[in-house]
């Protein structure tokens, strides 16, 4: 399965900054990818947060790692926290 990974960077509230990839499935219109972001953004008490093409850009394909498959599969994407989420 390929994958379509979107690097993020989002302002939090509190001034600093999340920098994650989104990862869907190659076909995920990118609206979807929008929508993904904002649910975690959700998770993370930062769902107020804006996220457009300004903060989310495609940055490349790769092959699917077993675990981010089970979590597409489920859910529809996965998130690949980097700096700031925590």
């Amino acid at each position: 399965m390929e994958v379509a990974v979107f690097d993020t960077y989002v302002k939090k509230k509190d001034g600093g900054l999340m920098h994650f990839d989104i990862i869907v499935a190659a076909d995920t219109h990118y609206e979807k990818v929008l929508h993904f972001g904002k649910a975690y953004l959700s998770t993370k008490s930062q769902g107020s947060q804006p996220i457009s093409a300004k903060e989310c850009r495609f940055c490349h394909l790769e092959e699917v790692v077993p675990n981010w498959k089970r979590k597409i599969e489920q859910q529809g994407y996965y998130i690949y926290e980097m700096e700031g989420c925590h």
